[in-house]
Order: C-alpha cells, then structure tokens, then sequence
C-alpha cells in the first residue's frame, strides 16, 4: 500500500511538473438574446416589467394604446354585414317566374291534349310552347344576373373580412409579448412614452440554458463531436469553480485564426475552432463569464 501510494504520488508530480492543465479548452458563456422591438405605434398604457425580472414565454409585458385600432376593427365589421346583408335571396327572386312557368308548362298539356282530340288548332299549342320557352329563358337570365350579383357581394365581403382581419393582426400586435422564457437583461422606455415601430422596448435572454463559446485547435478537434457529453466548470477566480454537465451543439465548419482574447491550450496554433456547449444553469453562471470545458 505504501509503494502504491508512493507510485501515486510521484505520477501526479511528473503530470504537475510537465505543464499538463486540466481542461482542453476555454471561453466565455453566452445566452439567446432577443432584442423585442415594437410593432405599432401609440402611448405605451401598461409597461410593467424590470431589469431582471425573469418573464415566462408568452408573458404579457405591456400594451400600447389600442383606442383606434378597436373602433376601426368594429367599424370594418359592420360595414361587413351591411354589405352581407345586401346579397339578394334568389329563391325568392325567382319564385314568380317559376310559377309562370308551371302554369305555361299546364297550358302547354292542355293544348296537347286538345289537339291530339282535334278540339284546338296546333298553333294555340305552338304559342303556348314558345311562352313557355320564354319564360325558361327568362328564369335563366335571372338566375345569372342574381349569381353575378351575389358573387360581386361575396367578393366584397371578403375584402371587408380582409380588412377586418388586418387591423385585427394590428390590434393583436399592440399587446408586446416576450418570445421566449429568459430574463430582462435591459429596458429601454418606460410606461407613458409614445413609440414607434421598430423602436427596441426590452432585450430578453433565455440565462436557463447558456452556452459555453470556447475555440479548439485542429489537433483537439478529432475528439469532439455535435452531442459529445463534457464537463465544464465555471470560473469565478481566485481558484473558485462551479462543475457541470455540458453538451456539445455546434462545432464551426470553418476554421479561424485564433481571436487576440482567446485563450488555447496549445498557443502556437494559428488557426482554432468554435465550439459551443450547453449547460443548463443553476443561477451561478452569467453572460460573459469565463469558463473551461473538458473533452
């Protein structure tokens, strides 16, 4: 026992003594941020949220002024049903014609049977026949014209309904949502301002899963692969360091020349790779933070 250990220890001196680290990499942690901007114009109503507060996804964070936007939204739909209400019922429209016809059409059988007993002439028939050709004709006509009338009201319809549905999309974007779960990182107008589109509100950033952004030397990058499980530690100096369990998502397709605030594990290499790690945070590890990862 005493010769193992001594074996040990003469090992992890030889390790020390040849400049061995213990990490493969080092870099910085970064999180998804989102800059959420706004998509209408008005007076901010409600904006209630603070530097660090931690919002969940789809989290109502303010609502700019909605007055206009709603009246217009009922103004378009009642100019929709007011038009709607103009499409002519074509059964009703043709109702008279159609019992015109059934009467020319008893006429016509009248006179047929008149003739074939030789109690009226073929010419009542033949007149009896072209009303009633006329009057079919005629329910034609109508039932075009009332369909060209009706499609033209349909089509207006829509258009309306279109319309609707625009200043809706407007009104629903009046109402600033957070795109992700994360936490507000910076705020930049306050309840009360009057803003316009495009112009930023908050940036959020999702700080649950943070990345580790370290860079590899070629040598190093046959032992890395998209899924790896790693281990990485989060520095905080003075010999302070949190472990965790990191897993490889993105190695670069390209490589880079070594950036002058990187650091490698082998210094004379010119060229490096990007490779990104997820952890999952539990609170401690902040953007911009140095970390080291092992393969």
């Amino acid at each position: 026992m005493r010769k193992f250990f001594l074996l040990l220890t003469t090992v992890m001196a030889a390790a020390c003594s040849s400049g061995n680290k213990e990490y493969d990499a080092t870099g910085t942690f970064e999180a998804t941020e989102i800059m959420v901007s706004a998509e209408q114009s008005g007076r901010l109503m409600t904006f209630d949220i603070t530097e660090g507060d931690f919002l969940e996804r789809d989290r109502q964070a303010g609502v700019i002024d909605t007055v206009q936007l709603t009246l217009k939204a009922r103004q378009l739909g009642a100019n929709r049903e007011s038009i709607a209400n103009q499409r002519p019922d074509m059964r009703k429209q043709v109702a008279a014609t159609r019992r015109q016809i059934a009467e020319a059409e008893r006429e016509v059988a009248r006179f047929g049977h008149l003739v074939k007993d030789d109690a009226a002439n073929r010419k009542q028939l033949e007149d009896a026949q072209s009303r009633l050709d006329v009057l079919r004709k005629q329910l034609e006509a109508q039932k075009s014209s009332l369909g060209n009338i009706a499609r033209s009201i349909d089509s207006q319809v829509g258009a309306a309904e279109i319309q609707r549905l625009q200043v809706l999309d407007q009104l629903r974007k009046c109402y600033i949502t957070t795109p992700i779960a994360g936490t507000v990182l910076e705020k930049y107008a306050e309840q009360g301002e009057f803003v316009t589109v495009g112009k930023p509100l908050f940036k959020i950033a999702d700080t649950q899963n943070m990345y580790l952004r370290a860079y590899i030397t070629s040598v190093k990058l046959s032992r890395v692969k998209i899924g790896q499980n790693v281990k990485v530690f989060s520095d905080y100096g003075g010999g302070t360091k949190h472990e965790y369990d990191g897993v490889v998502t993105w190695i670069s397709s390209r490589s880079e020349f070594t950036p002058k605030n990187i650091l490698t594990d082998d210094e004379r290499a010119d060229q490096v790779y990007a490779v990104k790690i997820r952890v999952k945070n539990d609170g401690y590890v902040k953007i911009g933070m140095y970390g080291e990862v092992r393969f």
